[in-house]
């Protein structure tokens, strides 16, 4: 049976961030942790239904709240955003890296296995953290690769899922694998041809009915969706070095 728990991590600017934790309690072993980097419109009950999956998958998950504490829906991913423009430095890294040694400092977490997951804004943003910070590998779904390939300079392992049918995001596969391929870089990107983006998510509502009219073609789609997931667990349980 999964716990999963709204936590509050207090931060070295005194700031709390708040988050979902999620793991299966009374587990052997230290486990390795998981960050889940939530998409443009926040930590909601998709978000924590993923770090619930990752944590029956064996591992101890942690999905922040990036847009707390920002205003008014529209203005904090505008905020988000702007920080995320600013790697290393901007509110969201500081956040995220607090967050990190949060997690490593769990006496249920392994604190040299830990990685990495985003979905579309935060998966470019688990492609930019990765790159020189304190994780073993990093999923990015969907997200973002930025067009200096510089900015990926000393990133870990690197598993990432795009949908063809994607017509924003899902080009970019390309330049991110040519440029973990010049870098040297083990990596796995895969582009669904049948998936739009936003796959993993299973949206309702205005949200679905929009999204999968606008050129992104949102929307979740099971094969791609479940592919995607195991190719991640095995690739995470490798430099993990799995669950206990």
């Amino acid at each position: 049976m999964v716990d999963c728990t709204d936590v509050e991590i207090s931060l070295a600017d005194g700031q709390k961030l708040p988050a979902a934790l999620a793991l299966v309690p009374d587990a052997s072993g230290p486990r390795p942790g998981v960050l889940i980097l939530h998409e443009a419109l926040g930590l909601n009950d998709d978000m924590r239904r993923i770090a619930g999956r990752f944590a029956r998958a064996g591992y101890v998950s942690l999905a922040p709240d990036f847009l707390a504490g920002l205003g008014p829906k529209p203005f904090c991913i505008a905020r988000f955003a702007r920080g995320l423009a600013h790697p290393g430095r901007g509110r969201p890294y500081r956040q995220l890296e607090g967050a990190r040694r949060w997690l490593a400092a769990r006496p249920e977490v392994s604190p040299r296995a830990i990685g990495v997951a985003g979905f579309c804004m935060g998966g470019g943003f688990a492609l930019l953290y990765a790159a020189g910070a304190g994780v073993q590998v990093v999923a990015s779904f969907y997200g973002a690769v930025p067009v200096d390939e510089t900015a990926l300079e000393g990133i870990c392992p690197v598993v990432a899922s795009y949908g063809g049918r994607d017509r924003v995001f899902g080009p970019q596969a390309e330049r991110l694998e040519a440029a973990l391929t010049r870098s040297g870089v083990e990596h796995d990107v895969r582009v669904y041809p049948d998936a739009g983006h936003s796959f993993m998510s299973q949206h309702g509502g205005l949200t679905a009915r929009i999204g999968s009219r606008i050129p992104l073609r949102v929307g979740y789609a099971e094969p791609a969706a479940e592919d995607a997931w195991v190719r991640m667990l095995a690739f995470f349980d490798r430099h993990l070095g799995g669950p206990a």
